[in-house]
């Protein structure tokens, strides 16, 4: 009919032989449970290399598959195939199903109960969700992500937390089915499947995972189900650019995305300027106005003569750390934004004091050696909520790589006391800052407190991030040859919980380690 015509035409491209070749695109290149398990290996969301550059600005973008094919042609399998095959880290795989438009009216909840509802019609589902979703994942940006229930037709309180990621497979019966969403995808996948095969799994999984009855699943089936996939879904194939025959039974079809899609990711491949780059940066220039040291007082002098002697025990190691890291954190906190107010004292008058403007103080230390800064914050800003950040370097490649990361909610309004103990090229440190910027942070909102910091590291966090506050007891000048901050303090973490240093280490490694 037109109206079926109009509706296909609004949904996606007209593909016709006066058109010229599609331009193949190369993108650039919470902490949660794993990912997917497969039978060979549990895929995390974990070890995420840089995805900025030395400026602290994003260096390359999400590779993005889109997965397109009918209800139960495997869509999943052959995802779950792709990303063990590819064996690279953090991959975000996000279903469609989790869009599903969430206000439906007291007859729509009806009609869905006893299945005369079309859940396989593109009205249903909030394509502007998923449009601004996959534009942030792709911008290497967290998302929250809506979590369906299919048993009552409705969205649970809750919501999925989602990282940005290397590679994202989008995968649905609409995949391709707007126009705004194929602009998003690298690359277009159908899944094509028997139809008789897909009637039998979505009996199966409908019955076992949903509550359904055989019945009841039929029904919805001959209704919406297999008009929707002639009308809607099928037509999107001549938009795919590789078709998928028999779904994840075609290891050869497999094996050839899997190729595709590696040599995509090495075309945009860029090493991580941790060291040239880093340790040129600025490095002739005065020290950055965003840097606040603390006054070097004949105490503060005593207490580096202690922590830096290497004679010096772990118990008196420790309590005169903790000693600098208290007064580093008050430090810190005078210099957190103030405004005038009037309180009235026990005798009746009035006192002109200062409070804290802002919203509220959160402290994230970066795992391991920044945890030891977290007793310091909490004995001085009461109630203060504290997240946590695993940054570890890669051997092969020397990159930082992101593995673990742990954050309040509704972080975005806070001031954020960014800890770490060392901080010798700024490595860790600009990851980190990085991570706090992608869920929204300001950045003038940000504070990076170290005990001890390297000229070096300095620069390259005032460099790529001006308006973060840097904060620490002291900077050295120098860094070795294998990072090490001379005349530096040695490893903060291992002096601090008595365990031993490898050879190689180096002071982001206090930060980089487990």
């Amino acid at each position: 009919s037109n109206s079926s015509a109009e509706s296909l035409d609004r949904l996606y491209p007209a593909v016709g032989s006066s058109k010229p070749p599609r331009k193949r695109t190369t993108s650039q290149c919470k902490s949660e449970p794993p990912l997917l398990r497969t039978s060979k290996r549990t895929i995390y969301t974990a070890g995420r290399p840089p995805w900025y550059n030395e400026h602290g600005t994003q260096s390359k973008e999400a590779f993005v598959i889109g997965l397109g094919g009918g209800s139960a042609s495997g869509k999943t399998t052959v995802a779950t195939m792709i990303i063990e095959a590819l064996d690279v880290p953090w991959v975000v795989l996000l279903s469609m199903d989790s869009f599903y438009k969430v206000v439906l009216t007291k007859q729509q909840q009806e009609q869905a109960a006893s299945n005369d509802f079309n859940f396989d019609h593109p009205d249903a589902f909030d394509f502007d969700l998923i449009i601004a979703t996959l534009k942030k994942l792709k911008q290497g940006k967290s998302v929250k992500i809506p979590i369906y229930d299919f048993t009552t037709h409705s969205r649970k309180k809750e919501w999925k937390t989602l990282y940005g990621a290397n590679v994202i497979i989008f995968e649905g019966i609409m995949a391709f089915a707007d126009k705004e969403l194929l602009k998003l995808l690298d690359l277009k996948i159908f899944v094509d499947t028997d139809s008789d095969i897909r009637l039998v799994r979505r009996l199966r999984r409908d019955i076992s995972e949903r509550g359904r009855d055989i019945e009841g699943v039929i029904k919805q089936y001959n209704k919406f189900v297999k008009p929707a996939f002639d009308q809607y879904i099928q037509p999107t194939m001549r938009l795919a650019d590789i078709v998928v025959p028999r779904g994840s039974g075609n290891t050869v079809a497999i094996d050839l995305i899997v190729q595709h899609v590696h040599s995509q990711l090495e075309e945009v491949r860029a090493a991580f300027p941790l060291g040239a780059a880093l340790a040129s940066a600025h490095q002739c220039h005065p020290l950055p106005q965003t840097l606040s040291v603390l006054k070097s007082t004949p105490q503060v002098r005593g207490m580096h003569t202690i922590i830096r002697n290497k004679e010096t025990s772990r118990d008196e190691f420790i309590f005169y750390s903790k000693r600098l890291m208290r007064l580093l954190i008050e430090h810190a906190l005078s210099l957190l934004p103030f405004q005038s107010c009037t309180v009235q004292t026990p005798q009746g008058q009035d006192y002109e004091g200062r409070t804290y403007s802002g919203k509220q103080i959160t402290g994230v230390s970066i795992l391991r050696a920044g945890e030891t800064m977290e007793p310091a914050l909490r004995a001085v800003c009461k109630d203060v909520r504290i997240g946590t950040i695993l940054i570890q370097t890669n051997c092969n490649t020397g990159e930082p790589e992101l593995h673990y990361l742990r954050l309040p909610k509704d972080i975005s309004e806070d001031h954020v006391i960014l800890m770490d103990c060392t901080v010798s090229t700024g490595a860790a440190a600009m990851m980190a800052v990085r991570v706090l910027l992608d869920h929204d942070v300001p950045e003038d909102k940000i504070f990076l407190l170290s005990l001890l910091m390297a000229e070096m590291g300095v620069h390259s966090v005032a460099y790529a991030f001006p308006r973060v506050k840097i904060i620490t007891t002291a900077v050295d000048k120098k860094v070795n040859d294998l990072f090490r901050i001379i005349p530096g303090i040695g490893n903060f973490g291992d002096r601090y919980f008595g365990t031993d240093a490898p050879p190689d280490w180096s002071d982001d490694e206090d930060a980089l380690s487990t």
